[in-house]
């Protein structure tokens, strides 16, 4: 008998949880975010853009811009991590900072003109590069799989 065996590690418990259904499925998410981010992220970089960076450009797009604790709300970023992104972007002109005309005490990202054109030439580009993938599931299998990923988000969150 090894000592595994005789401390009980080795359970029918511990193999009955590495075969649960929760465990494939998180499993199989972490593969498809894994595969979305291998096959999504060399088209945003081509554009020289890092995921965040085209985040917050696709989130300010078609917008007269945003407070940063919307524009937190609204992307896929942590709020740590929001600010360094902005000023990046800031940095390579296509986002500025501007005062809130309806609060002083805000403060509004928005794109520049630059950051307009690169919205307005990368955004469609991506959408496309994403649909060429993605529209094989059907309109039917596309919203299945959006109520199907929404239930799991509400279950955990």
């Amino acid at each position: 008998m090894t000592s595994r065996e005789e401390a009980g590690t080795t359970s029918d418990a511990t193999r009955a949880a590495a075969d649960a259904p929760a465990l494939a499925l998180v499993r199989e998410l972490v593969r498809a975010f894994q595969a979305f981010e291998a096959y999504a992220v060399p088209d945003i970089r081509r554009h020289g853009l890092g995921a965040a960076e085209f985040d917050v450009l696709a989130t300010l797009g078609n917008t007269e811009g945003m407070t940063f604790k919307e524009l937190g709300r609204r992307t896929l970023i942590y709020k740590t991590t929001l600010t360094g992104v902005v000023d990046r972007l800031e940095t390579a002109g296509y986002v500025r900072r501007r005062p809130s005309d309806g609060d002083r005490r805000c403060t509004l990202a928005e794109l520049t003109p630059a950051g307009d054109r690169l919205f307005r030439d990368v955004f469609p580009a991506h959408v496309a590069h994403l649909a060429a993938r993605l529209d094989g599931l059907g309109e039917r299998g596309i919203a299945e799989s959006i109520a199907s990923l929404r239930a799991i988000r509400q279950r955990l969150e």
